[in-house]
């Protein structure tokens, strides 16, 4: 056995035949585990030493790990930038994302602050910003505005008997509502970081996320339409909810605030304007325009001056209060209530900042651990709920910014911290009179990134039509259900599209390229040719309960052997032969008796003639018309029962090409050449189950019994393992009949079977000779 590489476009492989046993013996495959075994793994996880204390804390408190090796020189001045800049960005995205979780919008700017220092701490994303989310804000305003209606805090006014709106109860059950509801969230994912669970989120594949949160995007722009109009909706929850609201906004349309539209076009204009000024402008601005702090800042000042509330009845924020506010218990009462919506919000939210984080983390080259993420985003909730935050996650557009501005490590989080308690201190009071319209605008146009998404369907149309359709289901779930309901849809029909593909493999008979050991489908390659006498059957998944029936009634079409039929004309031939037999011998029984009667032989002896034997009956046996003619060559001390041997075969003179199976008019099965092989590729197999072991069990079976022989190849080790385990191989299916390769199972069973010619035409008879 040798290798040379004579060079570089060519080598040259000298080895013999391998199947499993002799593999195991040139490869000294191991006879125990180099892993250790479980009572000493659990001793090593007990066991406390001070680098492994000093890893986990390092590991639970990243903060530890990168602020001792902290660079004032490289990155304080790109984090202070960067800090400043999405400091201000927090200001509005605050305010604004504030109004769709139902909250005051003070409560935005909390939420902007306390949880941003938290992740400093727990956090190993350098890029990404924690802070209010427009998708996640909706879904803590759907439950809050579920909880807490509007119709639940109306009173009558003593004077005139209309009804007036109690907003100082209405907010502060709202608060307490989404405060509690962030706390048990936190609780949430900060268990499921405990427990090393953050792979949960890879069932929310990327086409899923992207409708959904698209989906939601409409969902915010609906939400809006209301501040942009300036007038007033009805509460809708449930399935439908978008459409009832869509129909009640031009319900209300003839009663729109001039005022409010605006502002609303006026903002829109100057704030899509100068965006696209900071994206063509990118490469020569030191930092983006901040222009939503600037419309901010320029509503505000004309609304206070122009009295747009009083004389033109815009909407505006109110009262904004100044200071930090006190740490308030969560409502536990309300879990029960909000258990189904938090753990969805805990799942879409540690979806969103896992794949910000990788993403950057790929691009700057660190290392995200997903399971701190989870932890660190748990504790981000789970401290802010106390302070009366609502939910937190990385949002793209700050993010974004943060990485354009120069932001290099999580120092950023305490500048924009900073530049937040400034505002909430001394600043924010000033922006009572800001318009509702002009945060709405802002909501408006930081969606951009959500819609650009509307890109994928051309794109998935072309790649991946399965993953269209998941797109496209879960945005329209999305739409037309509320935002729970439609999350749990979307993931179901992901798994079933899953299910659905792993049940419905693509299966391939195999052909050799001619010169090589490389085998493939026969359908997609003109050059590749068929081994006479052998089948080589391919999945392209595993095997397992769902698809074992497929596999078998693939195996029968591709194959053009039906063994059910071919065993009951087995079992028929037979019976009728027995028949046969049987009526001879009685035949020869009464000539013996009627030449004894008359005295011409011998008493007690019988000698049939030679014209009555079994040739006879065979000849009788013609007239038996079966739609597959058997033949009687023996094959390994078996009747070959699949194939009529063609009395033209000649493998070497028809270049070794032999025709595909066919169905005679009949609707029966047959070919012009003997099969005497099946080799299974199982390279594709990563486990085995029950059914799949019954299957193969069966396949030898049947195989074996209409003479043809049944080889397994390419089993990884963990499959080989598990059939032993199972005591699949036994006294009928020896381990020798596993085979390193496909070629090794060719070369094997034309040796085994006889056909030298074929071997000594185009293959090696005792060893593997591959040139490239």
């Amino acid at each position: 056995m040798g290798v040379q590489e004579p060079g570089s476009s060519e080598f040259y492989v000298d080895r013999n035949v391998l199947n499993e046993i002799s593999l195991d013996e040139v490869a000294r495959k191991r006879t125990f585990s180099i892993k250790p075994p479980l009572k000493e793994r659990v001793k090593d996880s007990l066991r406390c030493s001070v680098p492994k204390l000093k890893r986990s804390v390092l590991g639970f408190l990243p903060v530890l790990s990168w602020l001792p090796r902290y660079s004032l020189r490289d990155n304080a001045l790109g984090d202070l930038t960067s800090g400043i800049s999405v400091g201000i960005m927090h200001l509005p995205m605050g305010l604004a994302y504030s109004l769709l979780a139902g909250t005051p919008p003070v409560y935005g700017l909390y939420t902007s602050f306390y949880p941003v220092l938290v992740y400093i701490i727990f956090g190993t994303s350098k890029h990404i910003s924690m802070g209010t989310f427009a998708v996640t804000s909706l879904m803590v305003g759907t439950v809050t505005q579920t909880l807490a209606p509007n119709s639940n805090y109306m009173t009558l006014n003593g004077t005139n008997g209309t009804a007036v709106l109690d907003s100082t109860a209405l907010y502060n059950d709202r608060v307490q509502i989404a405060s509690s509801l962030t706390v048990l969230c936190g609780i949430f994912q900060f268990a499921m970081g405990l427990l090393q669970v953050g792979f949960i989120a890879t069932y929310l594949s990327d086409p899923l996320v992207r409708g959904y949160t698209t989906g939601a995007g409409i969902q915010v722009v609906l939400s809006q339409l209301s501040s942009t109009f300036g007038i007033s909706t009805s509460l809708y929850t449930g399935p439908l909810s978008q459409v009832y609201l869509l129909i009640d906004v031009c319900r209300h349309l003839p009663m729109t605030n001039i005022g409010a539209v605006v502002i609303t076009l006026v903002s829109l204009v100057v704030l899509i304007t100068v965006k696209e000024l900071n994206t063509c402008y990118a490469k020569k601005l030191p930092a983006p325009i901040p222009i939503e702090l600037i419309v901010i800042i320029v509503g505000t000042i004309i609304s206070y001056y122009a009295n747009l509330n009083g004389l033109y009845k815009v909407a505006v924020v109110g009262q904004i209060p100044r200071g930090l506010l006190a740490p308030r218990n969560p409502d536990i009462s309300l879990w029960g209530s909000v258990a189904g919506s938090a753990f969805a919000l805990a799942i879409v939210g540690y979806a969103i900042s896992i794949s910000l984080g990788k993403t950057f983390g790929l691009k700057h080259g660190y290392k995200v651990d997903s399971n701190q993420e989870l932890i660190a985003l748990g504790a981000c909730n789970l401290v802010g709920g106390f302070f009366q935050c609502h939910f937190v996650t990385p949002a793209l557009s700050r993010s974004l910014l943060q990485e354009t501005t120069g932001g290099k490590t999580q120092m950023v989080g305490l500048v924009s911290s900073v530049f937040m308690l400034i505002i909430i201190l001394e600043i924010g009071t000033l922006f009572q009179q800001l318009p509702k319209a002009v945060l709405a605008c802002i909501v408006y146009v930081n969606l951009k990134g959500i819609f650009v998404q509307f890109w994928d369907i051309p794109a998935l149309w072309k790649s991946n039509k399965v993953d269209l359709m998941v797109w496209l289901v879960t945005l329209v779930c999305t739409i037309l259900l509320n935002l729970d309901m439609g999350l749990a849809v979307a993931v179901a029909f992901s798994i079933i599209t899953v299910i659905v593909r792993s049940q419905l493999p693509n299966y391939y008979i195999l052909g050799r390229v001619p010169g090589t050991e490389i085998y493939l489908d026969i359908d997609a390659y003109e050059e590749v040719k068929e081994i006479p006498g052998v089948i080589i059957f391919r999945s392209s998944t595993t095997m397992y309960y769902t698809n074992a029936e497929l596999y078998l009634d693939a195996l029968q079409k591709k194959s053009g052997i039906d063994t059910g039929k071919l065993i009951t004309q087995k079992k028929k031939r037979e019976a009728e032969e027995k028949r046969q037999a049987k009526t001879e011998e009685n035949k020869a029984k009464k000539e013996a008796k009627k030449l004894r009667l008359n005295g011409h032989l011998p008493n007690g002896t019988v000698h049939p003639e030679d014209d009555i034997d079994l040739q006879k009956a065979s000849q009788d046996l013609k007239g038996n018309q079966l739609s597959i003619i058997l033949t009687d060559r023996a094959n390994n001390g078996q009747v070959n029962w699949a194939f009529e041997k063609s009395s033209e075969a000649g493998f070497p003179g028809d270049d070794l090409k032999t025709q595909k199976s066919s169905t005679n008019g009949d609707g029966e099965m047959g070919s012009s050449h003997n099969k005497h092989t099946l080799i299974l590729d199982l390279s594709t197999a990563s486990f085995v189950d029950t059914v799949t072991l019954k299957t193969l069990r069966n396949i030898f079976k049947d195989f074996k019994e209409i003479g043809i022989a049944t080889y397994l190849t390419g089993c990884q080790v963990c499959v080989v393992e598990q059939l032993s385990i199972a005591g699949f191989f036994c006294e009928s299916i020896p381990k020798s009949c596993l085979f390193a390769t496909v070629h090794d199972a060719v070369l094997h069973s034309l040796r085994v079977h006889g056909d030298k010619d074929i071997i000594l035409y185009d293959y090696a008879l005792d060893t593997v000779n591959t040139k490239m």
